[in-house]
């Protein structure tokens, strides 16, 4: 009976702190847009340009890469 003393402020807390932390995702923004994310995956992302790449030297075949003639 004694642990209930102990319990019932802890739960009170909790519940307080979860009950803060709702209210501070409320007023910071977090839901205001819920279908902006599920429609944005949807989409394709605007086309990069093509940025041409150096072809990378190749090296020549000899025995320093494992090949045997």
């Amino acid at each position: 009976m004694t642990i209930l003393l102990f319990l019932i402020p802890v739960a009170l807390f909790l519940g307080g702190l979860g009950l803060a932390g709702f209210l501070w995702a409320m007023r910071s923004g977090q839901f205001d847009d819920l279908d902006g994310a599920a429609q944005r995956i949807l989409f394709d992302d605007e086309p990069r340009p093509a940025v041409p790449r150096s072809r990378p030297e190749t090296p020549p075949e000899s025995a320093e890469h494992g090949l045997r003639s």
